[in-house]
This record gives structure tokens, sequence and C-alpha cells, in this order.
């Protein structure tokens, strides 16, 4: 996968509009059905995003390493579930994931590690066709993952990360400000929908949304710090 522009993701939502509706409307309702007890954490940008690029991209193996309560699980498995094809491979010390991801949805496409990933590094598969970390958000988690798990995984790997731009820069001494480092010293670039860092993306998305009727919320949210690219 080449760098992810804005034109390439407004082009997807054109693409996938159908799909990505019912989509849309499925999580609003699962959200709707499981109140509080479902602490929802990717923004409708990011977990749109995220949807498109799985559809778009058709990946066999997707590893996803934090779960929390399972809002990016449900976005992933769709994806895979509308693609007809792939396998998610989840991490987490937690598991409320499990207990919220409906049968229909895991069937034969999801296992579920509890436990440090740290701890299973070896279970993590090798064939990696797209990575999503969404776990620990401290400097030392960053280090281990960049030092250990992305060599782990075959370059060019598509990855996306949570939590890294909540400002124009990432906080200090936080994960965002350690692969930000990283990802400038590889450089490797990267496409984000964070309205504080890239606000003109957020501004042409929007439209492209209204334009297509997909600008009622699915969660009243607009935070969205997560990064994309591509494993040097």
């Amino acid at each position: 996968m080449d760098t992810i522009t804005t034109d390439h993701v407004a082009t997807l939502y054109g693409k996938y509009e159908d799909d990505l509706r019912a989509a849309r409307d499925a999580q609003r309702r699962f959200l709707a059905d499981r109140g509080p007890s479902m602490k929802a954490q990717l923004d409708d940008y990011e977990a749109e995003i995220t949807y498109l690029l799985l559809r778009d991209l058709r990946p066999e193996v997707v590893v996803e390493i934090g779960t929390f309560y399972g809002w990016s699980t449900l976005w992933i498995l769709r994806a895979l579930r509308d693609n007809g094809a792939g396998r998610l491979h989840s991490f987490d010390i937690v598991d409320h994931v499990v207990r919220n991801v409906p049968t229909e949805l895991a069937e034969d496409r999801w296992s579920f590690t509890q436990g440090d990933v740290r701890d299973h590094l070896d279970e993590v598969p090798t064939d990696v066709d797209y990575l999503f970390v969404d776990a620990d958000h401290g400097a030392r988690f960053a280090h281990w993952y960049v030092d250990n798990l992305f060599p782990r995984v075959p370059a060019g790997t598509p990855t996306s990360v949570h939590d890294v731009f909540h400002g124009r820069r990432p906080k200090p001494f936080s994960e965002g400000a350690v692969l930000v480092k990283w990802l400038a010293e590889k450089n490797v670039g990267f496409f984000t929908p964070s309205p504080a860092k890239a606000p003109d993306v957020i501004h042409q998305l929007a439209f492209v949304k209204q334009e297509l009727g997909l600008d009622e919320p699915v969660r009243h949210s607009d935070h969205n710090p997560m990064v994309y690219f591509n494993l040097p």
C-alpha cells in the first residue's frame, strides 16, 4: 500500500459507500444496545478509515494489539466479514472483548489471546497483512513494540497506531512521541485524521461524508489521534 492520502480515503468512502453505511448502522445499534457497558475508543473517522482500508486491502491476517471492550475489534471483523476472507488475531490483558463480539462476527475469523503481548510475542503471526496497535500508551511500551514487534512484521505492512496526535504534537514522554520520532528516523510518512494535527483532512472528509449522507454520527466524538503508515 502506498502512503495514504486524503484523496485516496475520500475515494474509498465512495467505493464502499453502501457497505460502510450498513456497518455504521450496525455499530450504532450495537452501541445503543450496550450503553455504558461498551466503552468505545475509536472515533468515527478512525473506525471508518480502518474499515475502508481493510476492505480495499483484503488482508488475510490482521493482528490487533489492544481490544479493551471491542469497539475496534467489531469494526475490523465487520470488514473481514464483508470481504468474505481474512482472520483477526487479537491480544489484550483484559478480556472484556469476549463478552462483546457477537458469534456471527467471530465465527471462524477471530482468535483472542489474553495476556501481555510482550509475553506472547511468539504467538503473534509473522505473516501479518495489517497491524493495529491500541494498547499501553506509555513510552516504554512504544519502545518495546518498535524494537520487538515491528521487526517481526513484514516490511511494507500497513499499520495503524491509536492515541498519537491529541494535539499538534504528541505528548512528551508518550507512546506517540516515541513513535513519531521513530517514523522520522526511518523516513516513513504517515496519514492522520487528527483535527489537531491535520484539520484540512477532517474538513475534506467531512464534506465527502456529507455528500454521501454518511455524516450522522455513530459516536459523538471528534477526537481522532490515530496514525496510519507502512512499516519500513
